[in-house]
């Protein structure tokens, strides 16, 4: 499997947190980089005759998943939450569907597309972290 989606691995809100900063993705390129991973998952689940009946009522609304409209103690982090819940159906759900050339083919788009927003996000940085840092109970 792909090492360098923000969902492998043992992934969670702070790795997930990490991937974004590691490319510099404010507010509103972490949604689109999550767009493009939630519109790629209802391309594969409404094509699967089993997955579109099993779950595509999950994605009748946007954002997916059980947290899509919360930050909990993540401040600036709705893009994370909801990657992870997101990334947790794509990692165990569609890619193991994939066979090794579709599996690369997506890699490549993947790393096109975040060169393009890395691109993108010099031209509106992301705002500097705070000294206590985003990721932080309160």
């Amino acid at each position: 499997m792909a090492g360098h989606f923000p969902f492998s691995g043992n992934t969670n809100r702070v790795s997930a947190f990490a991937f974004f900063e590691r490319y510099g993705l404010n507010q509103n390129l972490q949604e689109k980089y999550y767009k493009w991973w939630y519109d790629w998952a209802k391309k594969q689940v409404d094509a699967d005759p089993h997955l579109s009946v099993t779950k595509g009522i999950e994605f009748s609304h946007y954002p997916y998943g059980s947290h899509s409209h919360h930050d909990f103690h993540l401040r600036q982090g709705q893009w994370t939450t909801c990657m992870i819940d997101l990334g947790g159906f794509i990692k165990g759900t569609l890619l193991p569907k994939l066979t090794d050339d579709q599996l690369h083919h997506l890699e490549e788009e993947h790393h096109h597309f975040l060169h393009h927003l890395e691109e993108e996000a010099k031209q509106a940085p992301r705002k500097a972290q705070p000294e206590l840092g985003w990721f932080r109970h309160c």
